[in-house]
């Protein structure tokens, strides 16, 4: 039988700290930004959000579709997510973080198939690769959407 997961499970996982640590913050920010490729840039970013994604989103839709695909769906869901919560602040429909999160998703698929990593450069140089891809999808997205 195979045991869930807890949320304080998870985030220590990821953070290296317990949840609500002290450092929990710097952690999570050091480990996303300073991974060795953009799929584990996700790994790290945003434990407490990431935990409710892979288990509500990401693995009921793997268990139906292909890996792939419910990476791409599961991006596209946080960005639906994000844009219902700016829709409700501003009361403006938004449909901006969908296509953006989605975009997102495509490029950690093609990193992880072209095996992209960037583990042998500093942290620093780490953080500008995985900045950058973010910045680019932003741009593309701002640009086309």
């Amino acid at each position: 039988m195979h045991r869930t997961i807890t949320l304080s499970e998870y985030v220590k996982k990821r953070n290296g700290v317990a949840l609500g640590a002290s450092g929990s913050m710097v952690n999570m920010l050091k480990r996303s930004l300073g991974a060795s490729s953009f799929y584990l840039f996700w790994q790290y970013w945003n434990p407490i959000w990431g935990y409710y994604l892979s288990r509500n989103i990401m693995k009921p839709l793997s268990e139906r579709l292909p890996l792939w695909l419910a990476i791409i769906l599961t991006f596209a869901v946080s960005g639906a997510l994000h844009d219902l919560a700016i829709t409700l602040v501003k009361w403006q429909l938004t449909f901006f973080f969908t296509p953006w999160f989605s975009l997102m998703g495509i490029i950690v698929l093609l990193t992880k198939k072209f095996a992209i990593s960037y583990g042998e450069y500093r942290w620093l140089i780490r953080a500008l690769v995985n900045l950058s891809l973010i910045a680019v999808s932003l741009v593309l997205t701002r640009q086309y959407a």
